[in-house]
């Protein structure tokens, strides 16, 4: 693995092994030293053209608790404010000594851009590109969705896959991400997907995908799966109006108390309730089910900081077949 652009990009086995070294990460997370020394004096690039909160504080405490060194890069506020070009940002940084970039874009195809242009030498990680993927997330939304389906089917260690889990997403999927980059990587591991939206939330040539398609959530959950999604009404993409109201769009297609209430008196429901945030509390869900014991908010994010070092470590370090804690015992 050279780069880590799309979850398509990698095979069952390359996306097993890295929420194996996940699961490694985690474990060095509980402990009074949360550090290992495996990427140490190397330099991480956190390049973001568009806001973020929860990726970009997510990588940087990924790289520090590998002990590389981290640069935090926003456009805003940088010369690419006067017109510099992706091409003329990214060859500065590395002349400044960046092992490793991690890109997040407001065009579509820009990481992949950066790692095939020949422009950089260093590993191009995305971190989220226009509407076209996320699969960090991804990632961490397996990795989490992996150790829920372990505890259901009581198994005392960590399954290797999802084969079997119902995952349900529903909410904005035609500009969404996140769902791109989930359906590619959660039908490899074994699951099965089910995408819930209005009609006009849908993107042209959806019914080509590997999952099924629904409008009707009441009965999707009904079906009762192993795990909800709500995605993210991403109104500051949005260029007309896509759905009536946003009391219509929350009556129709949000998880409120009322479907919460009905999922909790299923009879052996031991669904999840997942969302990539941030979140818009009292549309696509309420703060009922974001705050309830079946939300795994929170878990994701946490998550996310191990499933980072997975990916750091593997791009980054020199030894990709051993194990990253027991390369820090060598290390001390």
């Amino acid at each position: 693995m050279r780069h880590l652009l799309s979850t398509r990009d990698l095979s069952p086995q390359e996306a097993v092994q890295l929420l194996d070294t996940a699961e490694e990460m985690a474990a060095v997370s509980t402990r009074e030293v949360k550090k290992l020394p495996v990427l140490r004096g190397r330099t991480v690039v956190n390049l973001f053209f568009e806001d973020s909160t929860r990726t970009r504080i997510s990588f940087e405490a990924a790289a520090k608790r590998l002990s590389a060194d981290v640069i935090n890069f926003a456009a805003k506020g940088s010369s690419v404010s006067k017109g510099e070009s992706l091409k003329d940002t990214a060859q500065t940084l590395e002349a400044m000594g960046a092992d490793a970039v991690v890109l997040r874009h407001w065009a579509s195809g820009a990481p992949d851009r950066l790692a095939s242009s020949g422009w950089i030498d260093a590993p191009v990680i995305n971190a989220g590109d226009g509407t076209h993927e996320h699969p960090t997330q991804a990632l961490l939304d397996a990795f989490t969705m992996r150790r829920h389906w372990s505890r259901v089917a009581g198994r005392e260690s960590i399954g290797s896959d999802l084969a079997g889990m119902r995952v349900v997403i529903v909410g904005d999927v035609l500009h969404s991400r996140v769902v791109r980059s989930n359906l590619w990587l959660l039908t490899a591991l074994g699951a099965t997907v089910t995408l819930v939206a209005p009609p006009t939330l849908l993107p042209v040539g959806v019914s080509q995908w590997p999952c099924e398609i629904s409008y009707d959530l009441d009965a999707v959950l009904a079906s009762e799966p192993d795990a909800v999604m709500m995605l993210r009404v991403q109104r500051e993409r949005m260029e007309a109006a896509f759905f009536p109201s946003a009391n219509e769009y929350s009556r129709r297609w949000g998880f409120t108390d009322a479907r919460l209430a009905r999922l909790d008196a299923a009879v052996g429901s031991d669904a999840i309730i997942m969302h990539p945030g941030p979140m818009n509390r009292g549309l696509e869900i309420s703060s009922a089910a974001a705050d309830s014991p079946r939300s795994t908010v929170l878990a994701q994010v946490q998550n996310g900081v191990a499933v980072r070092m997975a990916v750091l470590y593997h791009l980054l370090s020199g030894d990709r077949s051993s194990n990253p804690v027991e390369q820090q015992e060598v290390g001390q």
